[in-house]
């Protein structure tokens, strides 16, 4: 049912073929990326997952519960 259908739009056959392109297209930007980024911010996301001393947001600044449900309990 589905395969009569898409052969008779005009032009379809394309869509698999641009979205190949587009597919290899971007993995091959992120392949490129990742191997022109320097040691030194490998090391840092090597880092991240165990590093707790470098927090953006100290716990002490962070919403609690309440804060996040009720904004009319601050």
């Amino acid at each position: 049912m589905y395969a009569e259908v898409l052969r008779s739009i005009d032009g379809v056959a394309i869509f698999p073929i641009v979205s190949l392109v587009m597919f290899v297209t971007f993995f091959n930007a992120m392949l490129v990326w990742t191997y022109r980024l320097g040691s030194d911010r490998l090391a840092t996301f090597a880092r991240m997952p165990l590093d707790t001393t470098d927090t953006r947001i100290a716990r002490s600044d962070r919403p609690s519960q309440g804060d996040l449900r009720d904004p009319e309990a601050r």
